[in-house]
Formats: C-alpha cells, structure tokens, sequence
C-alpha cells in the first residue's frame, strides 16, 4: 500500500451512499469505512449549521456525527492493527524512531483533504459568485493540494522506514469517553 493508491480510493468515493459492501481484505475494507463514515461527517457536519429548521433536526444531526466519529476512529485503529499485522516480522532497529503520529490518522487525514479539496473544487467551479470569491477558492485549494502532497508523502516515508526496521507507530486507542454511557457522568447521572 502506497499513498497514491489511499488518494486513489478515497477520490474514487466522494459521495457513497450506502456503507462499503464488506469484502475484501480486511485493511481495505478499513480504509473504505474511515472514508465512509468521513463522508458521512461532512454531511451532517454541513446539516447540523442549519439555522431554518426545527432544533430536533440539529439534534439529530449532532447524534449522527457522534456515531460516524465513533465509526471513523474505530477504523482508523483497525487500519493501524492491519498494518502493524502486516509489519510484523520486520526487526526494529535498535535506533528506530517511534513515529507520533500513526499511519491510520495519516490515512485519516489524507480522506479529509480529498473532501476537502473536492467541495473546494466545486466552489471553483460556482457561477453565481463574484471573481474574489473564486480567486480565493482557487488559492485554498492549491494550498489544500499540496499539504495533500506533502501528507502522503510523509506517509509513504513513514512505511517504507517502519518496512525498513526505522521507525515504528503504535496503534492509540481514542477511549472517546463521551460516547460510553458508563464513562460520560452526563449519560451515568441521568434519572
């Protein structure tokens, strides 16, 4: 696995409406559900700012963006216990660098920019708007193409050195607190 092939999928799925079908190898079936569930949080992201509808609908979204963060980080660990699977037997050099960040939050990252540049494509693209406001779009979505660039390369760094015995990542359990009733006192409290 390349980050040209992680930009690849995540490119070729910006809008999915129903979840991955599920087969495949396990590490792709990770990626394809981070990027889901991303895609997912961008909706109810955009629908949770409406001001013009009733305040159970703004609820609702807040409860559905919970679910798809809870998801998304779910599978970012997934795709880090796939990877560290699959580097198993490589021999860690005495020197090797423990990276902070791990390959799975990289692969997260690299599925919000592809997001990110998509609607700030589309906002290029817009007729209805003045010249500055395409000027603008234009600038953030170069600046958003190469911290791409730099990202997946970064990325690609981090597992040819840790195929090399280099550096190393570990997977970080999120413990998302607020979402356990048994660890939330708002949740453990209630009547």
């Amino acid at each position: 696995m390349n980050a040209k092939d992680v930009i690849a999928l995540h490119d070729g799925a910006l809008a999915p409406s129903a979840p991955p079908a599920g087969g495949g190898p396990a590490l792709r079936r990770a990626l394809e559900q981070n990027h889901w569930h991303n895609c997912r949080l961008w909706e109810q992201e955009d629908l949770a700012r409406r001001r013009n509808v009733p305040a159970a609908e703004i609820a609702a979204n807040k409860r559905a963006i919970d679910l798809h963060n809870q998801s998304r980080n779910d599978a970012i660990e997934r795709i880090d216990e796939e990877l560290l699977a699959a580097l198993r037997h490589v021999v860690r050099k005495p020197a090797a660098r423990l990276n902070s960040e791990t390959a799975g939050a990289m692969i997260d990252r690299l599925s919000i920019l592809s997001l990110k540049i998509h609607h700030m494509r589309l906002q290029t693209q817009r007729t209805t708007v003045d010249h500055e406001h395409l000027d603008t779009c234009r600038k953030k979505l170069a600046r958003l193409l190469e911290q791409r660039a730099d990202l997946a390369g970064c990325l690609d760094r981090l597992l040819d050195e840790a195929a090399r015995g280099e550096s190393y990542f570990k997977v970080y359990r999120q413990f998302k607190m607020y979402n356990d009733p048994k660890l939330n006192p708002a949740l453990y409290n209630e009547p």
